[in-house]
């Protein structure tokens, strides 16, 4: 036996593919773009500190949309707010992703029924991937609702067929 059989035995080695790997390396390290609006703000934030720590699902915030695969969506969104949402949306990299949070985000909540300037769920300006139900909801809601998207992720493709 020479020195390179002892080297390369067979406990050293990781058999995977490409595509497997790259799926856990974008599953494992979400990177976010928050944007807090209302009450809903606050949960996302209790969200991202100790007691919940969303760094431990490896979601890192980042102050710039062009850093980031991931925006959450948290509170009222207003017609003035959306072409705002929306170009912070088209400076993100591909792929990119969406989690609405909260009632207001996703359907106007309590506020769209008698004011002309609530958007009536932000999916009519940007695609969303994951709903969050809840007035405000709870850390854990939006922890599920992380985890839901990471399954997202995994089951996509990355080879793109024609």
């Amino acid at each position: 036996m020479g020195v390179l059989d002892k080297e390369f035995l067979q406990e050293n080695f990781v058999v995977s593919n490409l595509d497997a790997v790259l799926k856990w390396a974008r599953v494992a390290s979400v990177w976010q773009t928050t944007f807090g609006l209302a009450c809903c703000a606050i949960e996302m934030m209790a969200t991202s500190a100790s007691h919940y720590d969303f760094d431990r699902f490896g979601l890192i915030p980042r102050p710039s949309p062009r850093q980031s695969d991931l925006l959450i969506i948290s509170g009222t969104v207003t017609l003035k707010m959306a072409s705002r949402i929306k170009r912070i949306y088209e400076q993100m990299p591909d792929p990119k992703y969406v989690i609405s949070m909260g009632s207001c985000s996703n359907c106007g909540g309590p506020y769209w029924e008698h004011g002309y300037h609530v958007l009536k769920g932000v999916d009519r300006v940007i695609p969303v991937d994951v709903y969050v139900p809840g007035c405000p909801p709870r850390p854990e809601a939006l922890l599920e609702g992380l985890l839901k998207l990471k399954e997202k992720i995994a089951n996509e493709s990355l080879i793109k067929s024609a």
